[in-house]
């Protein structure tokens, strides 16, 4: 189990992914960023991104609107 930060709020996971976190917290609806530790990682490398203790995600989600 692992101990990271998600927008902000301490959580542990036991997931082994960044996208399986992102998907459990239903942050993948719609269209959305996520930077881990400072760096923007790319949708297609999230299932490759192993979380890892301490490790901090900030997921943005782009809302429309005029």
């Amino acid at each position: 189990m692992s101990t990271i930060t998600v927008n902000g709020k301490t959580l542990q996971t036991t997931h082994q992914t960044v996208q399986l976190v992102v998907n459990e917290l239903g942050l993948s609806q719609g269209r959305y960023a996520v930077e881990v530790d400072g760096d923007l990682v790319p949708k297609s490398e999230l299932a490759q991104r192993r979380v890892v203790e301490g490790m901090t995600i900030e997921v943005v989600q782009a809302v429309g609107g005029g």
